[in-house]
């Protein structure tokens, strides 16, 4: 039986299956190809995992957030192209949802006007930007909505 860590500042992943009810031999168990050597060392921040290894933690611990969390902060990729995705209520993120499509709808003939000659001018450019920052809250809404469809099937699964 493993011992419970009294570390204070847990990283994502010991707080992942630590949530999960899992020791660090038990996850090993379950994800077979992690030796618990190495999952202590991913959680104490001594290596960092690789993507195929979290894929493997979010699916033994349940948790959806796991990959979106490694991309957006510890894949050198991933940190330029990838926001940190917070999963809200399914209300919200509705709200945010709509609400991005609404913006955008109001702008398609802007977007339009600016790239029809396949050029964005400098007086087009920050008018350009303001498009491109609504198009990323569609996207972020999209990737919310998404998580938020994951950790509901994880639950699910957990419970039967």
């Amino acid at each position: 039986m493993g011992r419970k860590s009294i570390k204070e500042n847990k990283n994502i992943y010991q707080l992942s299956r630590e949530s999960a009810g899992l020791t660090r031999e038990a996850a090993s168990e379950e994800m077979v190809y992690i030796s618990d050597d190495r999952i202590e060392k991913i959680e104490s921040e001594k290596v960092l995992p690789h993507p195929e290894e979290i894929l493997t933690m979010a699916e033994c611990y349940k948790n959806a957030t796991l990959c979106n969390y490694f991309c957006s902060n510890e894949c050198p990729i991933g940190r330029k192209y990838v926001p940190e995705i917070e999963i809200t209520n399914l209300h919200q993120i509705t709200l945010e949802v709509l609400n991005s499509l609404s913006v955008l709808d109001s702008e398609r003939n802007r977007l339009i006007e600016i790239t029809v000659d396949g050029i964005v001018s400098e007086d087009e450019q920050k008018d350009f930007d303001k498009l491109l920052n609504d198009l990323q809250q569609i996207s972020n809404a999209t990737t919310r909505l998404r998580l938020w469809l994951e950790s509901k099937r994880y639950e699910a699964d957990s419970e039967g």
